[in-house]
């Protein structure tokens, strides 16, 4: 008599895509910093370091839990990434939120932006090239 098959549990190995940071860090090994590198690379604002195989399992096993912010920074050092970067993508991968926001805009442009990712990709480019054209104008008229 056989055992009957199982469907595979959700998350195992093989079964699910790299979350964002396991991705950001796999990105960054592509390249041909070694995970010793980012090891060597990576320490929090303590003098703490993660270890080697804390970013090889993050790639490879994903642990259940999200790095904590001392090991956020770790992470952005060791692989060269802005802090902010890591933050989000640790968002991302954990709590699935993407961060959106505009950061480093005043309201009247966040508006804007709101109003013109609603529209379809033809009112997109017409918007796009009166932004342009205006701009053109105003240059002429400078010159």
């Amino acid at each position: 008599m056989t055992a009957a098959a199982t469907a595979p549990e959700q998350g195992a190995a093989g079964t699910t895509p790299l979350g964002a940071l396991s991705r950001l860090v796999q990105q960054v090994n592509d390249t041909g910093v070694s995970y010793q590198d980012m090891a060597d690379r990576g320490i929090d604002p303590d003098g703490g370091r993660l270890p080697k195989q804390w970013y090889q399992k993050l790639v490879k096993t994903p642990p259940v839990n999200p790095p904590n912010v001392a090991q956020m920074h770790a992470i952005s050092n060791a692989i060269g990434k802005p802090f902010r970067r890591v933050q989000e993508a640790t968002a991302e991968q954990w709590l699935l939120y993407e961060a959106t926001e505009l950061a480093g805009y005043d309201e009247d442009v966040r508006i804007v932006v709101a109003h013109l990712a609603g529209k379809s990709a033809s009112d997109k480019r017409r918007w796009r090239r009166m932004v342009e054209a205006e701009d053109q104008a105003l240059r002429e008229i400078d010159e």
